[in-house]
């Protein structure tokens, strides 16, 4: 199947920059990324695809080798001169190069991962899985240890991991856990290289495989586990719990389990990174004669907001230090109030007749719409 060009894939021209190109790729890749998509194999091609290109065209050496050969250049072709091996390029190697630039990792790239991917001519790692975790602001702001029911693949107890007995080398791959697949074209021959189809990339058969895992090495397994959340976090970071995932079949190393962070809306604060806001009503006699408003803080405690007088609706005013932590440090943010002008929706007799007379008052009156603020200070001054 003939592959597209790697600058229309971005859709970039040749001349993009470094940034343009990567801007490009971040757009796609989460416009198309699995977790958006679930179960959608056509995005996750493109997915695969997008990276694919951002990881030729993100490097100068392999970009300059790409605009000279094409996608020969890629891999290797007579002329090309060193080429760069994509035949194994997987989605989880797409969405490790994702998370390494995008993925807002809590733990790092190297703990996330430890350098992973499947071992070459060796048993095989297991799959990395995903769980979301959801919290609510008042546990993002102390930090909190939950615990979740997690099902993987775990180490066969009948066989040991092994998958069985009577251990052989494969046939197919002759040990090396891949196989090679050469093709001729007009440019020359191109070699594909794969996980052995006969071994699954451990370079060794079982002529007794294991009745309990059918030879796989591995049973389904439901855990309970504990992570600890740091307080901070928000949605799209996410934490890395290693050698929680899948263990890799015939006792190839576990993958990770990567714990992906949901933040719950609350029903009274909104989050702006580490600043909190919130609406608080006001009586109009407080907004025009000055005094305290009160207002709920996110560790339950009530505050008293100092509301100076002539304080218009809409207005925000800041409480230092009463917001979320910075998941890095750097203190806490701080909480905004917007003062809200409370209007009743019912009244009583003496109110309304209260009300008439403040209505009645010139000096009360709303300026007439439409007028400047010379007309107003004009007015003001007697003018």
């Amino acid at each position: 199947m003939s592959r597209r060009d790697y600058y229309e894939v971005l859709g970039v021209p040749k001349s993009a920059s470094e940034e343009e190109i990567k801007k490009a790729y971040r757009k796609l890749a989460l416009q198309h990324h699995p977790d958006r998509n679930p179960g959608d194999k056509s995005a996750e091609l493109k997915f695969k695809e997008a990276t694919e290109a951002y990881e030729v065209l993100r490097d100068a050496e392999k970009r300059a080798r790409y605009d000279q050969f094409g996608h020969e250049g890629m891999t290797g072709a007579p002329g090309a001169g060193r080429g760069v091996d994509f035949s194994g390029f997987d989605l989880a190697d797409a969405l490790r190069a994702f998370m390494r630039d995008f993925g807002g990792d809590l733990g790092g790239f190297e703990e996330l991962f430890g350098g992973g991917g499947a071992r070459r001519g060796g048993a095989s790692r297991g799959d990395d899985l995903q769980v979301r975790l959801k919290l609510t602001l008042e546990e993002i702001a102390t930090g909190v240890q939950k615990k979740i029911r997690v099902r993987h693949l775990r180490a066969c107890g009948d066989c040991g991991g092994k998958g069985g007995t009577g251990e052989a080398t494969c046939s197919q791959c002759k040990g090396a856990g891949r196989v090679r697949h050469v093709q001729q074209s007009i440019f020359g021959q191109f070699v594909n290289v794969g996980t052995c189809p006969a071994c699954n990339g451990a370079g060794k058969t079982l002529r007794n495989p294991c009745k309990t895992c059918g030879g796989d090495g591995r049973v389904s397994h439901t855990d309970t586990i504990a992570v600890d959340v740091p307080p901070g976090v928000g949605s799209g970071n996410f934490i890395p719990l290693r050698g929680m995932g899948d263990t890799g079949p015939r006792g190839g190393p576990a993958g990770d389990l990567i714990v992906l962070i949901e933040e719950k809306p609350h029903a009274v604060f909104e989050r702006d990174g580490r600043d909190l806001h919130i609406d608080v009503p006001v009586h109009f006699a407080t907004a025009v004669l000055g005094g305290k408003a009160e207002t709920p803080s996110l560790e339950g405690e009530a505050l008293l907001v100092e509301i100076p007088s002539g304080t218009a609706s809409g207005t925000v005013l800041r409480v230092r230090g009463r917001g979320l932590p910075g998941l890095r440090g750097g203190g806490r943010g701080d909480l905004l109030v917007r003062v809200m002008i409370w209007v009743p929706d019912r009244v009583s007799a003496e109110d309304k007749r209260l009300l008439e007379e403040l209505r009645r008052s010139e000096s009360l009156k709303p300026p007439k719409p439409g007028r400047t603020i010379f007309d107003r200070v004009k007015d003001a001054l007697g003018g």
